[in-house]
């Protein structure tokens, strides 16, 4: 099976929107595991993987769906690159953000976990 260059904007922009829809369905589980999840730690979990997966895979697709648009010339490949930059930035910066934010809490002791099977940073937490 042999794809035609004719072919290939279609299945770019089938991709570019499969991945726009995956970015929203992944913001939904987010905020559907941010609203059930009881827990601080749980909730920031939920939190980021929004801010993570919700806004990633949206930035790859509008990237790919960008270079599919011939009405924008050359500045496609300009909307492309900063898609794609963007996303790196969010990929790697995101989790750190939450990091920090998860131990800052944790130093401060202002977030309990019930039930708490183990604490190896703070055992007087978990007592």
């Amino acid at each position: 099976m042999v794809i035609s260059v004719l072919e290939t904007p279609i299945i770019l922009r089938v991709i570019g929107s499969a991945l726009l829809c995956l970015g929203a369905f992944a913001a939904l589980v987010s905020a559907i595991g941010f609203h059930r999840f009881k827990n601080f730690y749980l909730r920031l979990h939920a939190a980021t993987i929004g801010s993570i997966w919700g806004s990633v895979y949206p930035l790859v697709g509008s990237a790919i769906l960008a270079i599919t648009v011939e009405e924008l010339g050359v500045y496609r490949w300009f909307v492309a690159g900063a898609s794609i930059v963007a996303a790196f930035i969010v990929l790697i910066l995101a989790p750190a953000g939450s990091h920090a934010l998860a131990r800052g809490v944790h130093k401060a002791k202002v977030a309990r976990v019930k039930p708490c099977i183990a604490d190896k940073l703070d055992p007087e937490l978990c007592g």
